[in-house]
């Protein structure tokens, strides 16, 4: 457990509060040890979590990082889409690096299945918006997200168990996207027998970890378990409360009860992670961006390219305007402050306290898009620090001016800090 033991958690919410790649996996995999269930519930393989222990390092899309504890259930739930070969492929990789996982990985029924002709509508789509791209990772999550949604077109894991039932789904659907395709894009057909046996044989393969998590995690709620809920992406990409429409197609940090089955109350906590500065990856709104030598050191020394994609990040100052908001919206009750080590050297650091938006100071952050690109950050200069804390063992082992740092995004942000990561390995953390 971590020193200062956070005991008071009861179960346990972990959503990103920026755009994010905030460190969540790293966070999870070092609570799980005093959790009996780790659970996704939101996004697919276009989320990425890295987490380092030891000098191995394993990469998560789908599973939740908490399957390196083998006494913890990670769990896929209901409000995951699942790209099944991706998945079988990431299943494979951790088998491969020693990790079990054939008595520990539950996966819902219920989940939405992407397809081939979804990646190919993603990446069709990005190709002909040209300059209006959202930035999309062509993982096809936007378009499975959207045949839920139209229902008609969807197939849920469950479709995959029954080759009767997926033959009546799975010709009509490829069908009707061909014509889709040909009209929107001149595309060539697509032919779904080849995709009928490759996914059945996929949900043959998947057969020991399918079934009813709403039922899994009920069960495990009453029985008092300790519940861990993974939360993918990061609120400013939240599909109703990010920075719209440059946005993933999922809710992520308002949806838990939708993506599980459980009710609000069964959370206790909630743990916002954040990046000691900002990053974003894909197009859209950045408040806060350092297009410039300040935001390419940053993402040197933070090693900022994505997990998934490889894509350089965008770097900038930390915004706590935006942090104030999606801490209010998510109910925060702690923050996790993440790769405070990236900013020693820094002889000045800037925390965004305000924006001005066409001669006007707000606050509060409008998270509408065309707004938002109008909005020039308003700063709070603090004195950087010099000192190596990599080796910290304990809070009060940094730094003055790191402490004044902290202290400072607890009172614009209005929630205490709770977990501070000076560098990637496990025990590079610390409690306050």
């Amino acid at each position: 457990m971590l020193p200062g033991a956070l005991n008071d958690l009861g179960n346990t919410s972990i959503v990103g509060l920026q755009w994010g790649d905030e460190g969540k996996g790293k966070i999870v995999d070092l609570l799980t040890e005093e959790f009996d269930l780790a659970v996704r519930w939101n996004g697919g393989s276009n989320a990425g979590h890295s987490v380092k222990v030891g000098d191995k390092k394993y990469a998560f899309h789908l599973i939740p990082s908490g399957i390196l504890r083998p006494d913890c259930i990670s769990v896929i739930a209901n409000g995951v889409v699942i790209d099944p070969l991706k998945l079988l492929e990431e299943i494979d990789q951790l088998i491969t690096q020693g990790v079990k996982i054939e008595d520990n990985l539950r996966v819902s029924t219920n989940a939405h299945v992407v397809l081939p002709y979804h990646k190919l509508q993603d990446q069709l789509g990005e190709q002909k918006a040209a300059g209006a791209k959202i930035g999309t990772t062509g993982r096809g999550i936007g378009p499975c997200y959207a045949d839920k949604a139209n229902r008609s077109t969807a197939i849920r894991l469950v479709d995959l168990l029954d080759d009767a039932r997926l033959k009546e789904k799975l010709p009509r659907i490829v069908a009707e996207k061909n014509v889709i395709f040909r009209a929107l894009y001149n595309a060539d057909p697509l032919d779904w027998q080849p995709m009928f046996e490759q996914y059945r044989s996929c949900g043959e393969q998947l057969r020991p970890f399918i079934t009813d998590t709403t039922k899994l995690l009920h069960d495990a709620w009453h029985a008092k378990k300790r519940i861990l809920f993974e939360g993918a992406n990061a609120v400013l990409l939240d599909l109703d409360h990010g920075t719209f429409p440059f946005v993933t197609s999922s809710n992520c940090g308002t949806g838990l009860s939708v993506g599980t089955g459980l009710p609000g109350r069964a959370v206790n906590s909630t743990l916002g992670v954040v990046k000691a500065y900002s990053t974003r990856v894909g197009s859209g709104p950045f408040p806060t961006e350092q297009d410039n030598a300040t935001g390419n050191l940053i993402r040197e020394r933070g090693h900022e390219y994505g997990t998934t994609t490889g894509r350089p990040r965008r770097c900038g100052w930390i915004d706590a305007v935006a942090l104030r908001y999606t801490a209010a919206i998510t109910g925060a009750t702690g923050l996790c402050i993440m790769l405070l080590d990236v900013l020693s050297g820094f002889d000045e650091l800037k925390i965004c306290t305000a924006y001005s938006i066409r001669g006007a100071t707000t606050d509060w952050f409008g998270s509408d898009a065309l707004e938002l690109a109008q909005a020039q950050p308003v700063y709070e200069s603090l004195p950087g620090w010099t000192e190596d804390i990599t080796k910290a063992t304990s809070y009060n082992d940094l730094p003055p001016n790191a402490k004044k740092y902290l202290d400072t995004l607890e009172r614009h942000i209005g929630v205490p800090v709770r977990i501070v990561s000076v560098g990637p390995a496990r025990h590079q953390t610390l409690t306050k």
